[in-house]
């Protein structure tokens, strides 16, 4: 498999960004990682990082076949925004200001618990939607 090189980098990258860091963030992660096979660089981060993964969006993976047990929350950092091509925002909590030459996106994802729909149900839905966005943003990170 060949690489295209982005500015001194291998592969392109991405970091997503939701508030807390344990739910959104890391299903977005978990499924570019899985969709890209190393092809694109994926980093997660909260704005204000929690003290461990939703453990629902942890289960919602896993029935994709995709293990994030070994990730924690973590907080969005300098040397990260300078690492990244592209900058996803998922909800409207977490707040990141745009920086020059970094794609920002902000994606505001379903949010089925407004229906009256939670638990596992409800995690399955945000999860769907936001393997959805990733479909679509890999062949733009990559060009395939």
């Amino acid at each position: 498999m060949t690489q295209e090189t982005t500015g001194s980098r291998e592969a392109p990258a991405v970091l997503f960004v939701c508030s807390k860091n344990g739910g959104k963030s890391q299903l977005a992660a978990g499924l570019m990682n899985q969709l890209a096979g190393g092809a694109v660089t994926v980093f997660s981060a909260g704005t204000k990082p929690g003290k461990s993964l939703n453990p629902q969006a942890v289960e919602s993976l896993a029935e994709l076949g995709v293990d994030i047990t070994g990730e924690h929350p973590k907080p969005v950092t300098d040397e990260v925004l300078d690492a990244v091509d592209v900058v996803v925002v998922l909800g409207t909590e977490a707040k990141i200001e745009p920086r020059d030459g970094i794609r920002y996106e902000v994606w505001e994802t379903d949010e089925p618990s407004e229906r009256g729909i939670e638990g596992m149900e409800r995690m399955r839905l945000v999860r769907n939607d936001i393997k959805a966005r990733v479909q679509k943003l890999y062949p733009e990170l990559t060009g395939n």
